[in-house]
């Protein structure tokens, strides 16, 4: 079954919109990549016009920047600590937006969206 970002069939209230067509592809969803920690891996998709979309489906190496130095990184991620979407994403070490890593430099907050732009990039925080 396709995964849908079209209008739900019902309101907030709970009665029922009437449907005045069909799906359309341009509504369709795709499952989420859930990037974890591992060797780098990604996959490309073709999105609308043709363009592509990088989908990091692991990695283990982020863009690191630091605030006091105001200068890049490439570091290695040791674990990830902390992630505000979802508290079982941890143990499963899955990063996402806004997630803390443990990096060799120290702790550090994902700034990108691993699963849609293919890159982690990350400022440090200690």
């Amino acid at each position: 079954m396709a995964i849908s970002q079209a209008r739900p069939k019902r309101k907030v209230t709970g009665g029922r919109y009437i449907d005045y067509r069909k799906k359309r592809q341009y509504e369709l969803g795709r499952e989420p990549s859930f990037t974890k920690l591992g060797k780098k891996r990604v996959q490309v998709i073709r999105t609308r016009a043709a363009n592509r979309k990088l989908r990091l489906l692991s990695a283990d190496i982020a863009n690191l920047f630091d605030p006091k130095t105001k200068s890049f990184k490439q570091v290695k991620i040791k674990t990830i600590t902390d992630n505000p979407a979802n508290r079982h994403f941890i143990r499963r070490n899955i990063m996402t937006m806004g997630s803390v890593i443990d990096t060799e430099l120290g702790k550090a907050r994902i700034t990108s969206r691993p699963g849609q732009d293919g890159v982690v990039n990350a400022v440090l925080i200690s």
